[in-house]
C-alpha cells in the first residue's frame, strides 16, 4: 500500500498527469509486486516561485515522494527507482531532474480498515520482495 505524491514547477496537460500517475503506479507493480488496483498517488503543480530547486535544475524538476510499509530489500527499492526514472524519461522529464524520496514507517504508525495498527493486521501481500 504505498502512497505516492509528485511534485512538479511547471504544469503538464492532463493526459500526461496521467500518465506520470500510471507510470509511478507501474513501477510499484513491477518492484514492489503490489496488488492490482493499489493506487494511492497524487499530482501537485506548484508555480515555479513556490518550488525552489538546486542551481541546474529545469522547469522540469520533479519530486516523488513515497511512503510505504517497511520491508522492501535494496534491489527492489533500486527497481522502483529505475522504474519511475525510466519512465518518466520516455515523458519527456530526464533522469537528472528527478528526486525520489522514500519514507518507511513502521507498520505500528499506519491506522487502517478502521484504525486497526497495520502490524496487527494480515496484509494480503508480501512486504519481503
Amino acid at each position: 500500500m504505498p502512497l505516492a505524491k509528485i511534485e512538479t514547477r511547471r504544469p503538464h496537460p492532463p493526459e500526461v498527469v496521467q500518465a506520470l500517475m500510471n507510470a509511478v503506479y507501474e513501477s510499484f507493480r513491477e518492484a514492489l509486486k503490489v496488488p492490482e488496483g493499489d493506487r494511492q498517488i497524487r499530482y501537485v503543480e506548484h508555480r515555479p516561485e513556490h518550488f525552489m530547486v538546486p542551481p541546474g535544475k529545469t522547469e522540469n524538476a520533479t519530486l516523488v515522494e513515497i511512503t510505504m510499509f517497511p520491508g522492501r530489500s535494496l534491489a527492489a527499492k533500486r527497481a522502483l527507482y529505475g522504474g519511475i526514472v525510466r519512465r518518466f524519461a520516455a515523458l519527456g522529464i530526464p533522469p537528472t531532474e528527478v528526486l525520489i524520496i522514500l519514507n518507511e514507517p513502521a507498520l505500528d504508525n499506519w491506522g487502517l480498515r478502521g484504525g486497526v495498527p497495520a502490524s496487527e493486521l494480515e496484509l494480503g501481500f508480501k512486504l519481503d520482495v
